[in-house]
């Protein structure tokens, strides 16, 4: 419903496009890596310019992009509600954050990446293990622990070491596409 009321441009449309498609892509190379996941660092930088109901949609969009390559499944769904809230909440820190800073970006990056796979592993217990527990619920937790680290981690190095210049490149597109055009009649 927020988008509909949105007054937006094709050509915004199509950044968001973009973004998903390349976060979307950017996780198939890193398959072959446990857990680590650009993907998650660049819903957070979209979010953070385009604001929370974009960063949703690039979360959620990039999800079905990945899934094409890597397969979809019944954790597609969970999938792009992680990686939606992070673009949403990322887009949720760009309006209180106007500046964007390594630190803050880092660790942003470092909470979304077990905050995302907290998501992931709810959704695990909840449709491969049995019995329904605490017991199991905790021992879910634990066995992830590592691969979760491993995610947090890269979004961590991926935010800080990446997060303010794709940050800056990314508000250069949004100030160009976003300008208001004077019709040639009102030009004195």
């Amino acid at each position: 419903v927020l988008y509909e009321k949105k007054r937006i441009s094709v050509k915004e449309i199509s950044l968001i496009a973009a973004l998903s498609g390349l976060a979307g892509v950017s996780r198939v190379p890193f398959a072959v890596l446990p857990n680590i996941q650009p993907a998650t660092f660049l819903v957070i930088v979209s979010g953070y310019v385009f604001g929370p109901v974009f960063g949703f949609m690039v979360g959620a969009v990039s999800t079905l992009v990945s899934n094409s390559f890597l397969g979809h499944g019944p954790w597609t769904p969970w999938q792009m509600l992680a990686w939606g809230l992070a673009g949403l909440s990322a887009g949720l820190m760009g309006k209180l954050m106007k500046n964007p800073s390594k630190w803050p970006l880092g660790i942003f990056g470092f909470i979304w990446g077990f905050l995302f796979d907290y998501i992931m592993n709810l959704w695990h217990w909840l449709f491969f293990i049995y019995p329904l527990n605490l017991k199991s619920f905790i021992a879910t937790y634990i066995a992830s622990f590592y691969l979760d680290l491993a995610h947090a981690a890269g979004n961590f190095i991926f935010c800080f070491f990446l997060g303010v210049s794709f940050i800056n490149t990314i508000k250069r597109f949004k100030d160009k596409i976003s300008y208001m055009e004077i019709p040639v009649e009102n030009i004195d």
